[in-house]
């Protein structure tokens, strides 16, 4: 496909310069039976020639990726909110948000449904886009022999925020990646003590555990993201900005000012229940 539209566009920038250079000589009128028959065959035919080629060419391809027939696949559920995005692995209790853990040369069947409004996945390293819709669960299959992390993007407008709401897709090796499940179906941690303790205390006794899930503690709010082992992700606000100690801080401060229009409310900490909450969720990993 790649080829075929390069060749397009080298034959249309060809003509262009033929064309230009033709109309600045004096005296040289094109006929109109001459133009008109210019414009059905390379306006019409010619269109419709290269669009039934590519079609063709494409249904192996087409075919290869609807639906792979692996017996050993692994199931993803993938449900879209505005605007992030809840990955839960059936089978294991694990569930995270915005980073989707597959092993390498392993086929993973995406499961694809919405919360709320229409979503479109793209992951574009890996394979086409795929909508969300209301009502359905839709269903895309990725496979990669390469470690590495594969940024995706939210590929349909879905509000405010929608140009914030990527994911990333992080392959591993089967043995990295079984490690990992493992890891994340755990509960949280108990905190050392200390500040970290407090900050539990902040977390249970506020607004937070009405919205999130802390597996282990009495957090199990459902509105927002599970923050069980939110201290092992790269990013925060589905990749609006890197899980550091100061955007934490500012989040949960103020969320509004980071991603306005999201549904998380301004966060009335003193300094101390700040440091302490942000202390203990750091040892969330």
């Amino acid at each position: 496909m790649f080829g075929i539209s390069l060749f397009v566009t080298a034959v249309i920038v060809v003509l262009v310069l033929w064309a230009a250079t033709r109309r600045r000589r004096p005296g040289v009128r094109a006929r109109m039976d001459t133009g008109q028959r210019y414009v059905t065959i390379t306006g019409i035919i010619l269109p419709a020639i290269v669009l039934v080629l590519v079609y063709v060419i494409s249904l192996p391809t087409l075919r290869a990726i609807g639906d792979p027939k692996d017996p050993d696949q692994l199931t993803i559920d993938l449900l879209g909110h505005q605007w992030w995005w809840e990955v839960s692995y059936p089978g294991s209790g694990v569930v995270t948000a915005n980073e989707i853990h597959m092993p390498t040369g392993r086929t993973v069947h995406l499961r694809l449904r919405t919360a709320d409004v229409n979503h479109s996945f793209w992951a574009p390293q890996l394979n086409v886009k795929t909508d969300l819709v209301a009502g359905r669960t839709n269903h895309l299959w990725l496979r990669t022999d390469r470690p590495g992390v594969y940024r995706g993007q939210r590929a349909e407008y879905c509000g405010l925020q929608h140009a914030r709401m990527a994911f990333h897709v992080v392959a591993q090796p089967p043995a990295e990646f079984a490690a990992w499940l493992t890891g994340q179906a755990r509960p949280a941690p108990a905190p050392p003590g200390g500040l970290a303790a407090q900050g539990l205390r902040v977390l249970e006794s506020g607004s937070c555990a009405s919205c999130h899930a802390v597996r282990g503690t009495t957090a199990n709010g459902r509105i927002g993201p599970d923050l069980t082992h939110l201290a092992s992700r790269r990013y925060l606000a589905a990749g609006t900005v890197p899980n550091t100690r100061g955007y934490l801080g500012g989040w949960i401060s103020n969320s509004q000012t980071i991603k306005p229009g999201n549904r998380m409310p301004p966060q009335p900490l003193g300094s101390e229940q700040l440091q302490a909450l942000i202390a203990y969720l750091e040892t969330l990993r």
